[in-house]
C-alpha cells in the first residue's frame, strides 16, 4: 500500500493555487516541496512501533490455551462451530458473532491460539494504515511519505502495548476477540465511507455500515456502546463541521445506528443473554440501581486515572503533532486548524467519557469492583482505542496552531521524534519479560499436555492438573484450591472423567 497522499481537490473555502517550483526545489510561496530526507526520517521513525509489533508475533509461538479457552476447544473439535455458535446463543452470552471468530481460530486447537497473534496484529495494522492514508486523501491534505504510517504504527503499538496487561489485550484470544478487535472492526467500516465517491459507493458505505454494526452488536457489547456514541456524536455536530456530502454522512451514521440496534435485539432477547443477566444478576433494574450507577462512576474514575496517568500516551499526541507540523494543502500552503475546533474538542471528550462509564456500568454486575484492577483491562480496551485516536487529533491541531506562530518547527519536530521512539522503550522492555513468561509456561504446558493425554491414551480416568498461571489468568484450583472451574473443561478435552490438583498431591 503507497502511504503518500497527493491530492488534486482544492481545499474547502480557497481558490486552487498552481504549484510551481524552480530549481531550488522550493514552491511560489517559498516553502520547501517534499524532500526525500523528510520522507526518510518520517518513515524511520515507524521502525519502533514496528519492531514491537513484529517482536510481539513472533513471541505468540509461545501461547498456550488458558482460562475459557479450555472451554471452547472441546467444543470446537466435537461439535465445530456451528457447535459453539449455538451454546453462545442458547447458553453463554448470546455473542453469536464472538462464538464466530472464537470458533475460526479455536477450529485449529493449540496453532490457532499461537498464529492468532500475528493476524490480529497484521490486521490491526492494516486497517489503521488504511484510514489514515484514506482520511488524509479526503481531507486533502498531502504529507511525506510514510506519515500515514507512522500514525497507524504508533497508534497500534500504543493500543496494543501500552497495557497494564498485554497478555490479555494481544496474546489471549478470547479476550482480543471481544475487547481488542471490535474497535478496530468499527474503523473498518470507515473506509468504504472514505472511498465512496459515486452512488453505488456511497450505497456500499451505508450497507457496510448497517451489517458491520450489527455485527459489532453481537460480538461485544461495551465496543457497539462507543460506536453509537460516537454516531450520535457525528449526527450532532455534522450540521457545522461537514462541508460537504452533509446527508450522505448522515444517513451512513443513522445506518450504523439502525444496525446496532438490529445486533442488539438478536442479542438481548437471545436465551444466552437471558442466562447470562440472571446468573450475574444483571437486569435492567440492577444495571439502573443507584448503587451500581455510583459504584461504576468510581470505577471509571479509578480507570481513568490509571490510563491518564500512563505517560506513553504522550506518543499519539506527539505523532499527531507532526502530522500538523508536516501536512500541506494540494496547493503547497499551510492548512489552517478547523474553524470548529471547540466543539470538535468538546464533541470528542464527552462522547469518550460518555461511553467509557456506560461500559463500565454494563461490566460492573459481572466484575463488580475488580472492574477498574488491571487483571481486567481488557475491558477498557473498547473505548481505549477511541482514546488514542483522540490524543492523535488532538496533537495534530496543536501541531497546525504551532506551525502559526512557531518560525521555525525543526525544534518541535525533535521533540515529537524523540518522544515517538522514547514510548516504545517501556513496552519493549515489558515484552521482553512477558516473552521469557510465555516460554517459562508453555514448556510446562506441552510436558502436562503429553502427561494428560499418555493418562487418558492408557485408560485413566483421572488425572493430576498442576495449575500453570499468567498474567492473572484463571486456571483450575484457584482460590486456594477451592474453585474447580475450568477443569471440568479440561477434563473434556483429554477425555477424562475429571482432573485433580496437582500441587495438592505434591
Amino acid at each position: 500500500m503507497s502511504d503518500d497522499v497527493p491530492v488534486t481537490a482544492a481545499p474547502a473555502g480557497g481558490a486552487q493555487e498552481a504549484r510551481v517550483t524552480d530549481r531550488t526545489g522550493r514552491d511560489r510561496s517559498g516553502r520547501p516541496a517534499d524532500r526525500p530526507w523528510t520522507a526518510l526520517w518520517v518513515s524511520a521513525l515507524a521502525l519502533p512501533p514496528l519492531a514491537l509489533l513484529a517482536a510481539a508475533s513472533w513471541f505468540g509461538r509461545w501461547v498456550r490455551p488458558g482460562a475459557d479457552d479450555w472451554c471452547f476447544l472441546p467444543r470446537v473439535r466435537d461439535d465445530g462451530i456451528s457447535g459453539l455458535v449455538g451454546k453462545f446463543y442458547l447458553d453463554d452470552n448470546g455473542r453469536v458473532a464472538n462464538a464466530l471468530l472464537v470458533g475460526a481460530y479455536a477450529k485449529f486447537q493449540v496453532a490457532g491460539h499461537q498464529w492468532y497473534p500475528l493476524i490480529s496484529g497484521v490486521l490491526v495494522l492494516a486497517v489503521l494504515w488504511a484510514v489514515a492514508v484514506l482520511a488524509l486523501r479526503r481531507a486533502a491534505l498531502r504529507t511525506p511519505r510514510g506519515t500515514p504510517l507512522l500514525l497507524a504504527a504508533m497508534t497500534t503499538a500504543l493500543f496494543l502495548f501500552v497495557t497494564p496487561n498485554t497478555y490479555k489485550t494481544f496474546y489471549w484470544p478470547a479476550a482480543s476477540v471481544s475487547h481488542t478487535l471490535p474497535p478496530v472492526l468499527a474503523c473498518a467500516a470507515l473506509i468504504p465511507l472514505l472511498l465512496a465517491r459515486t452512488r453505488r459507493g456511497r450505497v456500499v458505505a451505508v450497507v457496510v455500515a448497517v451489517l458491520m454494526a450489527a455485527f459489532l452488536a453481537t460480538l461485544s457489547e461495551e465496543t457497539a456502546i462507543v460506536v453509537v456514541m460516537v454516531l450520535l456524536a457525528a449526527l450532532l455536530v455534522s450540521g457545522r463541521v461537514v462541508p460537504a456530502d452533509r446527508g450522505f454522512v448522515r444517513l451512513w451514521c443513522a445506518g450504523g445506528i439502525a444496525g446496532t440496534a438490529a445486533g442488539a435485539l438478536v442479542l438481548i432477547t437471545s436465551p444466552g443473554s437471558m442466562n447470562r443477566r440472571e446468573r450475574f444478576g444483571a437486569e435492567t433494574t440492577s444495571l439502573l440501581a443507584p448503587d451500581s450507577l455510583a459504584a461504576s462512576l468510581r470505577a471509571f474514575a479509578e480507570i481513568t486515572v490509571t490510563v491518564v496517568t500512563t505517560w506513553q500516551y504522550v506518543g499519539a499526541v506527539a505523532v499527531g503533532v507532526l502530522l500538523g507540523l508536516l501536512c500541506r494543502r494540494a496547493d503547497g500552503t499551510t492548512p489552517r486548524p478547523p474553524a470548529h475546533r471547540p466543539l470538535l474538542t468538546a464533541a470528542g471528550l464527552l462522547t469518550l467519557l460518555v461511553s467509557g462509564y456506560l461500559c463500565t456500568v454494563i461490566a460492573y454486575p459481572v466484575f463488580q469492583d475488580r472492574v477498574s484492577d488491571p487483571s481486567a483491562n481488557r475491558l477498557w480496551n473498547d473505548y481505549l482505542l477511541l482514546y488514542v485516536i483522540l490524543l492523535v487529533g488532538a496533537g495534530a491541531l496543536l501541531g497546525l496552531a504551532a506551525r502559526r506562530y512557531l518560525r521555525r518547527t525543526a525544534p518541535a519536530k525533535a521533540v515529537c521524534a524523540a518522544l515517538c521512539v522514547l514510548v516504545c522503550v517501556g513496552p519493549a522492555i515489558s515484552l521482553t519479560d512477558l516473552d521469557t513468561a510465555m516460554r517459562a509456561r508453555a514448556e510446562k504446558w506441552d510436558a502436562q499436555d503429553r502427561r494428560l493425554r499418555e493418562g487418558a491414551a492408557a485408560g485413566e480416568r483421572v488425572l493430576p492438573y498442576e495449575r500453570l498461571v499468567i498474567s492473572q489468568m484463571l486456571e483450575p484450583f484457584s482460590e486456594g484450591g477451592e474453585r474447580y472451574w475450568p477443569g471440568g473443561c479440561v477434563a473434556d478435552l483429554y477425555g477424562l472423567d475429571r482432573v485433580t490438583d496437582g500441587a495438592r498431591g505434591r
